[in-house]
């Protein structure tokens, strides 16, 4: 399937379009060298919905009806060869818990309600194990321990950016499963650009408080009081830190709100969306 799209730089092992089934979706060069997980990014193209959540929507709170919503996860899991009956979904609410999934976890949200609330982030040594998280211009990011086998996945907005999420989420997989970060693999995924993330003066006060002289870095200031926040370049800075090596990370060059045809974004639709999904499995073996 040949789909174009804006790109806002050059990403070394960066996102290319992958395509199963008519399902498009888009992978890290990066992580398709691990021949122990599987992984993806769903588009809004290949799917059933209709209207303002036509027609790849993962979320089953946009309104959508149920299956379809279920109908797109059949499509999106034979298109990444995932177990649709074992994936387990985030519940999102901008925090920076991580919640450690296990074998009792299978299916969450999927075959069964979810048993939680206030996840933003995912965990787990758990061989064909799913890990599902959700967007529409906030942050994935994906982390992959080769060396413990153990894999996370995290949903970071601006609140969980200011609040380090990434670092939470290293931290967790080091208690849980002895990680360390430069072995950790760690891709920044598809989410809103600088130049289209214009925000107000109480969150730019954030950064600054959170990263001192650094957030300088992140943010323009504009003539009508309001900046344009970097929030890639503030995960890429939060997972070099937390010591991530530079040839381990990849950083997304692809803009939610800049590619309204090909990926959902909150900004660009005001509000009228559906949702899209990162998907991170451990394979068998």
């Amino acid at each position: 399937m040949d789909i174009l799209w804006k790109r806002r730089g050059k990403t070394r092992d960066g996102l290319v379009c992958r395509e199963k089934n008519g399902v498009p979706f888009l992978s890290f060069g990066l992580l398709e060298a691990c021949d122990f997980v599987k992984q993806g990014f769903s588009t809004r193209m290949g799917g059933v919905s209709e209207g303002d959540c036509a027609s790849m929507n993962l979320g089953f709170s946009r309104g959508d009806e149920r299956e379809r919503v279920m109908e797109n996860y059949r499509r999106m899991a034979a298109a990444l060869d995932m177990p649709m009956e074992r994936m387990v979904l985030s519940k999102q609410t901008h925090t920076t818990n991580v919640r450690v999934v296990t074998e009792a976890d299978a299916g969450n949200g999927i075959v069964r309600p979810l048993p939680y609330t206030d996840v933003d982030g995912l965990v787990t040594n758990v061989e064909n194990l799913p890990l599902v998280t959700f967007y529409a211009d906030c942050v994935p990011l994906y982390f992959v321990d080769p060396v413990n086998r153990a894999i996370g996945l995290s949903h970071s907005g601006w609140r969980g950016t200011v609040n380090r999420m990434g670092l939470h989420t290293l931290n967790r997989m080091a208690e849980e499963y002895g990680t360390k970060p430069d072995q950790v693999l760690a891709c920044v995924g598809p989410s809103i650009c600088r130049d289209c993330y214009e925000v107000s003066l109480d969150v730019a006060l954030e950064f600054r408080q959170a990263f001192g002289e650094k957030a300088e870095l992140l943010l323009d200031e504009k003539p009508n009081g309001k900046f344009q926040l970097d929030l890639w370049q503030a995960n890429r800075q939060i997972l070099l830190e937390a010591g991530v090596r530079e040839e381990h990370l990849a950083v997304t060059d692809l803009c939610t709100c800049c590619n309204p045809t090909l990926l959902f974004s909150h900004r660009a639709s005001g509000g009228k969306r559906g949702n899209l999904a990162a998907f991170l499995c451990l394979c068998s073996g």
